[in-house]
């Protein structure tokens, strides 16, 4: 399958083929809704997605993990779920071996405290050390939330949080050549600059929002709030100069984040942005507005899959059409009227959609 316009650009019945995307970092919540994320994630013209272990509790456990992966299974046949597990003081070497042997893909490492169910989190590495180096023996993926907590007398904050987290992984990198390691939702130039620095174990996951938003876009605009926070004109542009040069460390993970919307519209808003049910969509139409589209068949379909060795069989051709339609205002799980959650970008245009028929 390749990318194909089948009239000249700018036109309306401009046409894009390409493969259902893979989504190598997604929240899929529990209960309604989860019911509710989980039959968008193949809407969204994805078809292969890397599950994030932040519940409530955390999966800390192989039980855990295969126990909530039939859960997603049995709601959404067509797509196939990756697993992880929450990197934890618990977490022993025995139990990696186990995970890998049961097909676990990776461990996600959250710091303490910077975001959504993060209160388990890691606060030093090297006690860790034992366990990676078994990750590192068996293949599986160290997963990194790039941040470290903030600290008024360090003068560390949201907005250089990820710049401040970089010397970890390169220490982590130097410590664990062969481990492979994926800095996720990278927001900042220093974070693109880094990763490009390191070796071939070393990838990079970006968010469809972090490629639209800058700074000024969710300060006082809680739809667009999450963690890491949207940054400077420059970071973005980092962002989408690394996708133009085709680096094939850096690929899709969306990071979709789903909160009810009366935890949104609050005083302290909870940090997250919805963008499953519309993940290509948006991807398209962002791409189209920075000259990108010959490179989103590589970043949200291939680049992914090459770094984790994943070889997908639900796999699908997606065609994508020109034509400006509206992003839904919201989208309901339960019959409450508490029960809606607003997508990224609600009301507004998309001037790339889903062909259906």
């Amino acid at each position: 399958m390749s990318n194909s316009n089948h009239s000249s650009p700018g036109t309306s019945n401009k046409i894009l083929i390409i493969p259902s995307a893979s989504d190598f970092h997604i929240h899929l919540r529990q209960d309604d809704l989860m019911d509710m994320v989980v039959p968008r994630i193949a809407e969204g013209g994805v078809s292969l997605c890397y599950v994030m272990p932040n519940l409530k509790p955390p999966i800390t456990s192989t039980e855990q993990a295969l126990a909530y992966k039939d859960k997603l299974e049995k709601l959404e046949s067509d797509v196939t779920f990756l697993m992880s597990l929450y990197l934890n003081p618990d977490l022993t070497p025995e139990e990696i071996r186990k995970a890998k042997a049961a097909g676990i893909v990776g461990v996600k490492s959250y710091p303490r405290g910077v975001t959504t169910n993060s209160d388990s989190g890691i606060e030093s590495y090297k006690v860790y050390y034992p366990v990676f180096k078994v990750m590192e023996e068996v293949g599986m993926i160290l997963n990194l939330h790039g941040e470290i907590p903030s600290d008024i007398e360090q003068d560390i904050c949201v907005m250089n949080a990820e710049e401040k987290f970089l010397i970890h992984l390169k220490e982590l990198h130097a410590d664990f050549p062969e481990l492979k390691i994926v800095l996720e939702h990278a927001t900042t130039k220093a974070a693109v600059e880094m990763v490009k620095s390191l070796g071939d174990t070393v990838g990079c996951t970006i968010t469809i929002h972090h490629l639209q938003l800058i700074v000024d876009d969710w300060a006082g605009q809680c739809h667009n709030f999450c963690k890491p926070v949207a940054k400077f004109p420059h970071d973005r542009q980092a962002l989408r100069d690394v996708i133009l040069e085709g680096h094939p460390r850096f690929f899709l993970g969306t990071d979709s984040a789903p909160h009810p919307a009366h935890h949104k519209e609050c005083a302290q808003s909870c940090a997250g942005v919805f963008t499953t049910p519309l993940a290509l969509p948006y991807l398209a139409t962002i791409f189209d507005s920075f000259n990108a589209l010959h490179m989103l068949k590589s970043f949200a379909c291939e680049n992914g899959k090459k770094f984790y060795n994943i070889k997908e069989e639900k796999c699908r051709e997606i065609k994508l059409i020109k034509e400006n339609w509206l992003v839904p205002n919201s989208y309901s799980f339960s019959n409450t009227q508490a029960g809606i959650v607003v997508p990224f970008w609600a009301g507004k245009t998309l001037t790339w959609k889903i062909d259906s028929n």
